[in-house]
């Protein structure tokens, strides 16, 4: 089991817990998931789609970014248009957009661990 760290969290994250968690960090309350052209880029690739085709799929844009488009899965709870429901994880993931590639390190979480404990199994 390999920990990640960094150095300026007081949290670990062991990210083996993300086989058994079944994607929390892809679903819950609507939201932002940002991404930047090269990740669009590098998705369109993987995807076998043309840039345009890709955006005018899959982004939705939010003042001067761009963010993945959510799928709902109930009233109040939804998923990333990536998140496999079936498989409970990511049919991009080693593509995925430097937002999820950084979970659960984010600036929101540095003072708040409770906060991040909540959503996330793999923290120690």
């Amino acid at each position: 089991m390999e920990l990640m760290t960094n150095e300026q969290y007081n949290f670990k994250f062991n990210p083996s817990a993300c086989e058994e968690c079944g994607g929390k960090c892809c679903t819950g309350e609507s939201g932002y998931i940002w991404t930047k052209y090269e990740e669009i880029e590098s998705i369109s690739k993987f995807l076998n789609l043309t840039i345009e085709e890709f955006a005018t799929t899959y982004l939705r844009k939010v003042k001067h970014r761009y963010s993945l488009i959510e799928k709902q899965l109930e009233e109040d709870n939804f998923a990333c248009i990536f998140f496999d429901e079936s498989k409970k994880r990511c049919s991009i993931y080693p593509v995925r957009p430097s937002q999820c590639r950084t979970f659960p390190f984010w600036e929101q979480f540095k003072n708040n661990e409770e906060e991040v404990r909540k959503e996330c199994i793999g923290i120690i």
